[in-house]
């Protein structure tokens, strides 16, 4: 996977279903077979697959090709970046302008999402005969824009102003009056019954190589697609091995991840138990393969600013010096000295580059999903990532050449056996 191919994904990517349909469509044309959860589940060695829950998240893996040393090597990203959701009943009339009613989803930087084309996409649920179903919608359009206040009327705008999402945020839709639910019909092809919608807004500005030596990656929903994609790809394209090689992208880690589909749920443990059951791997043998087995927390952390030198430890993270591997003494992620060992072994042997990354002490930072993910599968775990700025802006930066280390990082991780026994780690190409 190219980065005119990452690029081409992140401009289709504007919501986690969206992101979730594309994944799908990816493994089918690559050979994985679905599973749905409510099936049994009947897997065969040297096989791929993939299981979807709430349309939203998704599980691909291989099985091994033998059970002799059955243990998991597991790829963790994010589907969800921060945004804003529509309201159930978001059409709001307001001085000869049509807004959309709109709430906070995640942690965003609010002022990036001002003066700049936008739309909103997601799912659609409509009442078909004697059921509901699911579809997907995306308007293509610049179809609305959150206009700032001229500086004319707010003399503050560049001293500290404090955004209300509840007066500030509300996007323009028209300056017609708009019958929502016609509007949705319209794009979705159809005349049923709408029943409820989970809607997002997102930046239409697309993704851009940019700086001198096109060096600088600028998009949309770098944190975490990024890592979606080039996690995804190196299932794709790994090597079969005596490990059960899983990719798993989770919805809902910008909101803590305590939903059915987050990484706190049971779907991960639920997919690694029905696995080995199907496997035939009993009981005893399944918590056996835990212990053995490890997962890389795969999401982006904080290259130093060059303008805010001052937020950044002493230890520095710069772009384009390679992937970060994320420390946090009270633990926000899952690195430590034997997990950590796992990423720069590799690196080493592999020619890829590798940063230590620390919050300033003073400085609380941010967390993951990695944390969450092993209480529900209590694996060794290393949270790695892209170096990267705007965090949490409507549009992020990253380095190109990072993206390659971290491409690299990721197949090699599947392409070896990793073998994890008490305080020891086996790597076995």
């Amino acid at each position: 996977m190219n980065i005119e191919k990452i690029i081409e994904l992140l401009d289709k990517s504007h919501s986690p279903y969206h992101v979730v349909n594309i994944i799908k469509n990816i493994l089918v044309a690559n050979g994985f077979k679905e599973v749905e959860e409510f099936e049994s589940f009947n897997v065969e060695l040297n096989k791929k697959y993939f299981s979807i829950r709430n349309d939203s998240s998704i599980i691909a893996f291989k099985t091994p090709t033998n059970l002799s040393n059955y243990h998991f090597q597991i790829e963790a990203s994010h589907t969800d970046s921060p945004t804003f959701k529509l309201k159930q009943h978001p059409v709001i009339s307001s001085n000869g302008c049509t807004l959309l009613n709109v709430e906070p989803y995640g942690g965003m930087i609010m002022s990036s999402w001002f003066d700049k084309p936008l739309s909103f996409a997601g799912r659609v649920v409509v009442k078909n005969g004697n059921f509901v179903e699911t579809k997907l919608i995306d308007i293509d359009k610049d179809l609305l824009i959150i206009p700032n206040v001229a500086i004319h009327m707010n003399r503050e705008i560049n001293s500290g102003y404090k955004y209300n999402p509840a007066v500030d945020l509300l996007p323009i839709m028209s300056l017609n009056e708009v019958n929502f639910e016609d509007l949705l019909k319209s794009h979705l092809n159809s005349n049923e019954e709408i029943i409820s919608h989970d809607l997002y807004l997102y930046n239409r500005e697309q993704a851009k190589i940019c700086g001198l030596n096109d060096e600088i990656l600028s998009s949309p929903r770098i944190d975490n697609l990024t890592s979606v994609y080039l996690s995804l790809n190196a299932i794709i394209n790994s090597t079969s091995s005596d490990a059960l090689q899983v990719f798993a992208a989770f919805d809902n880690e910008e909101v803590e991840s305590k939903t059915r589909q987050g990484a706190g749920s049971t779907f991960l443990s639920d997919i690694l138990k029905r696995i080995s059951h199907s496997l035939g791997v009993s009981c005893e043998e399944y918590h056996q393969a835990i212990a053995k087995s490890s997962l890389l927390s795969v999401d982006n952390g904080h290259a130093i600013h060059p303008n805010h030198p001052e937020y950044s430890d002493q230890n520095k993270v710069f772009l384009n010096k390679g992937i970060l591997i994320k420390y946090n003494a009270s633990e926000s992620y899952t690195s430590n000295a034997l997990s950590s060992s796992i990423v720069k072994v590799i690196a080493k042997e592999n020619g890829i580059d590798v940063q230590d990354y620390e919050n300033k002490s003073n400085i609380r930072g941010g967390s993951t999903l990695g944390n969450i993910s092993t209480s529900q599968v209590s694996v060794l775990s290393v949270d790695i990532g892209l170096p990267q700025l705007a965090m949490h802006s409507s549009n992020e930066v990253c380095a190109i050449n990072d993206i390659e280390h971290m491409k690299k990082l990721l197949i090699k991780y599947f392409n070896y056996s990793i073998v994890v026994k008490s305080g020891s780690i086996t790597f076995q190409k």
